[in-house]
């Protein structure tokens, strides 16, 4: 579940594919992402949390005893510390963290203030213990006590006006679709509606059974589609979370679907009581009252996406700086080599099968450029200029990548993005391997796993693009920055093997 990107106005159904159009579907706030994740923003108020404490501790200190005396008092910076490790220890355990305790401060306050009068019981205990009672200034301890306490009440209304703005605008709630009818689909619903502070929002339920099996559950929710349908309306509305509500004991219509959605990049949850097999209760995670059973999680989610985020823009700025004089040379050369322009535009899938356009140096005689992919570059061809040779063997044509990574459409490191019409023996990757689209779960990258290990250049056959999506899946399952750094590193020695590039 994620999302850190700003809100946009409602989806309405003239907005939709065509496709869709008919299908009965709600407004909801259409963008790659509206949902701002509970983690990430848990953890901010955590930070500010902990950095009121200590900082109406420091602050009291320098205003109580002057700067020269506290600055370099070990003691003190260990009460301090004590104070705001304990503030934030505490207010866990009261529940404070939570989406719904965050929105709805005023019921919350008196555990606020227990969380912080128990954060300064611990400095009286951690003092009592190192017998520096008499070495503590009782005034700073009041003065603190009253400034930390003040300015978290300040911080948490605040944070609580905020929040509620958020919830109205639909930012704190997940997009989920239901797979399946019937009684597990009715309770499991009726469960949600029940509570009144769940983060879900049904856009509908699909199933392609058409017979009475399917019908309209009591609760409100009819049969709006098929599978078809739900795969395209998670793309299209940007769906955080699929629940398939079918029993355990169809295996094989439950494998069946669940292999479908797999290449959504979106979490996928079976209701606990779709099995009659209770497990321990460490296993289920909850969606409202709901306990379900985890059967995929989307990748790269809440603070892996910020780090990633993070690392691509700033490391991607720096290569752009330190790779311009290159960039220059190259479209120099291009621009000398051929007549036509420098760039070279081209649609490609990017993440959540969306279309992004992707920059590359021209290699290609402007009258002779394949915008579709649909015929793959081969040894030889006649429609790669001289220097074009020269710049797709070191990957130099990709160097304009760069300020798509910048934009936010690609990575620098993941899946490389496809042509549209790319084939392998004459068929579209995705007709030759059932999981190619699961490929586009994250941003495309300008390197990647595959190419780092041998697999770069040229898919012309079922084996290499097999391996290529195999080596793909594999760094999505084990994506971490160092793994990105590790790659990185390697791209430059990879780029030495060129015997597949044309």
């Amino acid at each position: 579940m994620l999302s850190h990107v700003p809100y946009t106005p409602p989806l309405t159904s003239a907005a939709l594919p065509s496709s869709l159009s008919g299908l009965g579907l709600p407004p909801l706030p259409r963008s790659k992402s509206t949902l701002l994740s509970p983690v990430v923003l848990s953890g901010l108020v955590r930070v500010a949390d902990f950095s009121i404490a200590a900082l109406s501790g420091l602050v009291m200190a320098v205003l109580y005893h002057g700067e020269a005396d506290v600055t370099t008092d070990l003691l003190y910076g260990t009460m301090i510390a004590v104070a705001a490790i304990g503030t934030i220890l505490m207010l866990d355990i009261l529940g404070l963290y939570s989406p719904r305790s965050l929105a709805t401060f005023h019921r919350n306050m008196p555990r606020l203030l227990l969380g912080w009068i128990a954060a300064f019981a611990a400095v009286g205990l951690t003092a009592f213990f190192l017998k520096a009672g008499a070495e503590l200034s009782r005034g700073w301890m009041a003065l603190w006590f009253l400034a930390g306490g003040t300015a978290l009440t300040v911080e948490r209304a605040s944070a609580g006006l905020l929040f509620r703005a958020m919830a109205r605008s639909g930012r704190l709630q997940r997009r989920a679709v239901v797979y399946g009818t019937g009684a597990l689909t009715d309770d499991m619903i009726r469960l949600l509606q029940q509570d009144h502070g769940a983060d879900i929002r049904i856009v509908g339920v699909f199933d392609d059974r058409a017979d009475g099996r399917a019908e309209a559950p009591a609760v409100g929710y009819g049969r709006i589609g098929t599978l078809d349908d739900l795969l395209e309306v998670a793309r299209a509305m940007n769906v955080d979370l699929v629940i398939v509500a079918l029993p355990v004991a169809g295996e094989k219509r439950l494998h069946d679907v669940t292999s479908r959605l797999s290449v959504l990049p979106a979490d996928i949850r079976l209701p606990a009581q779709a099995t009659q097999i209770r497990l321990s209760p460490r296993l289920y995670s909850h969606v409202g009252p709901v306990a379900m059973i985890d059967l995929y999680d989307r990748p790269i989610a809440d603070w892996g996406f910020i780090a990633k985020s993070l690392f691509d823009k700033t490391i991607g700025l720096l290569c752009l700086v330190a790779l311009s004089p290159v960039m220059a040379a190259v479209a120099l050369a291009v621009k000398l080599d051929s007549r036509g322009p420098v760039l070279f535009r081209q649609k490609r899938y990017g993440f959540n099968n969306e279309l992004i356009e992707v920059l590359k140096f021209r290699s290609m005689y402007v009258d002779k450029c394949d915008a579709t992919a649909s015929r793959l570059v081969t040894k030889g061809d006649p429609r790669v200029t001289r220097v074009g040779r020269f710049i797709r063997k070191t990957s130099l044509d990709e160097l304009p990548q760069l300020f798509n990574v910048i934009k936010g459409e690609l990575s620098l490191v993941g899946p490389r993005p496809h042509a549209v019409s790319a084939k392998a023996e004459e068929r579209l990757y995705d007709e030759i391997v059932a999981s190619y689209f699961a490929r586009h779960k994250v941003k495309p990258g300008i390197t990647g796993w595959a190419q780092i290990c041998g697999w770069r250049g040229e898919t012309d056959t079922r084996e290499k693009i097999e391996k290529r999506v195999e080596h793909d899946l594999y760094y999505i399952e084990n994506w971490s920055v160092l793994f990105d750094l590790y790659i990185l590193a390697m791209t430059p020695l990879a780029l030495l093997k060129s015997e597949n590039a044309y």
